[in-house]
């Protein structure tokens, strides 16, 4: 009947379905001059987002909205006898509770005036209460609404992109972990940290948070973090996801059953008649406050589901010991989670290489795209932690347990590959390089089979993949060789770096071509190199100053930096080694001589 309005006594706030457009703020809407819209009741902030527009004269709007809205309307639904401050007061509460975000009054041809009543309940209901004016229609609002969001989304895609290739470019850098988190940082206006399997913190960059909101960010990481199925013993201490936390549950895979949602697991045959499927009951490890989201029942639900959710049981205290040992499966691991605490916005991002590594994001505050440029961080720092297989990993395990009990190269090499190998040694130009950049460059070479040692990074690569200049590094490549020759391959990648590095080259190879040497019978080059070389024998510094001096011309310089060493050093090396072979280092007939038997030795 007209005039009769059934209100429930107690309506629940809904949560605004988010649309796939980005929200605008209503200050956006108000700076439009066309529109001449005018704020008259509720709070003006910055934090009010409309996320569409929607006209209604249904006295009781509440079951038609999703929440979010700029709810439009010209007063038809109010009669004189209901311009009463009970009646709006019940009318803004709804729209309230039902997640609207705003109320837009238009004047004319019903009402000359916004009702009075009307204002004092927005104001009194924190809801704010625009006037559109006669001349500004409604579809002229909601067509400013979408342009706006048009706008914004262009605008949000732009900074997507652009963070992506910004990304990606600190990705191939030498130093790729922390310039992937510094361009994060910025782009995000944040801090940016990679924790590694244990929980410490890796690599970081940007601005620190508040440590509350450092600690709770750590905490956060163990949301996302697999861990292991285990049996619960007397004294063990389940870990949950501390409350309030938001989890994102990764896709569903191809053993997916029918009917599941995809957010979560599916139920099984064990599922208690009268599940919904919406919400677990309370169980001894869900803390207070945590909402779960329960999966889709599936073909497997038994006969009689209700579809309603059944009593809770009595909750059992959080973090108590069990009882008894009974086996604890993993819960199910989500692929990011997100908080709140003290004022900065904390997220968590589970890397895919599934080793524990988990990106921590902080940020003042959330903008959209925001989540989508995390997750690409996420990507490359999964690519770059994760460990670079051209084999298998029980191939590579065997040989190196092989090789600590004693094999020969020959025997391990096959398990490995077949074919010719070549010796790689890397530096980078600037900084030291750590483990990850190690594992990068080897990912960049295409080999898996990477060593860090003493700043020097070497990568064994099968010969068929001949390697490339690699921006921010120096690198030495030695000439395809056997198994058997690998110790003799890793010698000369040392000298070619050594090269690289004092004549500023990306990469020297160690020199293939035949020479004068190749026409003498190998024995009797041998030989002479050996006694020739004799009297630095007990020197193993010399012989190596004298090999890259002369590789170098004579440079005392370029020679020093190669070395590591001052330059008088190698003046002194050099003497030294005049003054034990008794001959003029100055003479290019010696120089040559000597060059020949130290190809050999």
């Amino acid at each position: 009947m007209e005039g009769m309005h059934i209100v429930p006594d107690a309506p629940v706030p809904l949560a605004p379905a988010v649309p796939p457009t980005p929200p605008i703020p209503l200050s956006a809407l108000l700076a439009r001059e066309d529109l001449a819209l005018r704020r008259i009741a509720g709070p003006a902030g910055p934090d009010t987002a409309i996320h569409w527009a929607h006209t209604s004269e249904m006295a009781d709007p509440y079951p038609y909205l999703l929440g979010g809205e700029l709810l439009l309307t010209a007063g038809v639904h109010v009669t004189p006898a209901d311009a009463t401050g009970a009646y709006f007061d019940t009318y803004v509460s709804r729209v309230a509770a039902a997640g609207g975000a705003a109320i837009g009054f238009g004047l004319a041809p019903v009402h000359d005036t916004v009702p009075p009543a009307l204002v004092a309940a927005c104001e009194a209901h924190g809801l704010p209460l625009l006037e559109v004016p006669p001349q500004t229609t409604f579809s002229g609002v909601a067509r400013a609404v979408w342009q706006l969001m048009a706008q914004a989304r262009l605008a949000e895609l732009r900074r997507v992109t652009e963070a992506q290739q910004r990304l990606a470019a600190a990705a191939s850098r030498p130093d790729p972990v922390p310039s992937v988190l510094r361009q994060l940082a910025q782009r995000l206006t944040g801090w940016g940290v990679l924790y590694g399997p244990d929980g410490t913190e890796i690599a970081s960059a940007g601005r620190a948070p508040h440590e509350t909101a450092r600690q709770a960010l750590a905490h956060l990481t163990d949301v996302v973090r697999p861990a292991p199925t285990t049996m619960a013993s007397p004294g063990t201490t389940v870990r949950t996801p501390p409350p309030g936390t938001a989890v994102r549950t990764p896709p569903p895979s191809a053993t997916t059953p029918p009917g599941t949602t995809g957010r979560t697991a599916s139920p099984t045959p064990t599922t208690p008649p009268g599940t919904t499927g919406r919400t677990h009951p309370p169980s001894a490890t869900t803390p207070p406050g945590t909402t779960v989201r329960a999966p889709s029942p599936s073909p497997t639900t038994p006969p009689g589901t209700t579809g309603r959710t059944p009593p809770p049981s009595p909750p059992a205290p959080v973090g108590r010991p069990v009882a008894a040992a009974v086996p604890v499966t993993a819960r199910p691991v989500p692929s990011s989670a997100t908080d709140t605490v003290a004022g900065s916005h904390l997220a968590a991002y589970a890397l895919g290489a599934g080793q524990g590594f988990v990106l921590g994001v902080a940020s003042p505050h959330r903008e959209p795209g925001d989540h989508t440029i995390a997750s690409v961080a996420a990507v490359l720092l999964s690519l770059l932690t994760g460990e670079h297989r051209s084999g298998t990993g029980a191939a590579r395990s065997s040989a190196l347990v092989r090789v600590l009990l004693g094999a020969p190269p020959e025997e391990v090499a096959p398990l490995l590959g077949t074919g010719r190998w070549v010796v790689v040694h890397a530096r980078p130009d600037t900084q030291a390089a750590d483990a990850v950049a190690a594992s990068a460059l080897g990912a960049a070479l295409g080999s898996a089979l990477v060593d860090l040692a003493d700043g020097v990074v070497r990568v064994l690569l099968p010969a068929e993949r001949e390697p490339g200049p690699q921006p921010g590094w120096a690198l030495g490549v030695s000439t395809a060789v056997g198994p058997g020759d690998w110790t003799t391959a890793d010698a000369q990648a040392a000298r070619a770096l050594a090269r690289a590095r004092a004549t500023r080259t990306a990469l020297v190879g160690h020199g293939t071509r035949p020479g004068l040497a190749d026409l003498l019978p190998r024995d009797e080059a041998d030989a002479h190199a050996q006694a020739l070389l004799a009297p630095l024998g007990a020197a193993p510094a010399l012989t190596e100053t004298l090999r890259t001096w002369l590789s170098l011309h004579g440079s005392w310089d370029r020679t020093a930096v190669a070395l590591s060493v001052h330059r008088n050093t190698v003046r002194q090396r050099i003497a030294r080694c005049a003054a034990l072979l008794g001959t003029d280092l100055d003479d290019p007939d010696v120089r040559m001589e000597l060059w020949f038997a130290l190809r050999r030795a």
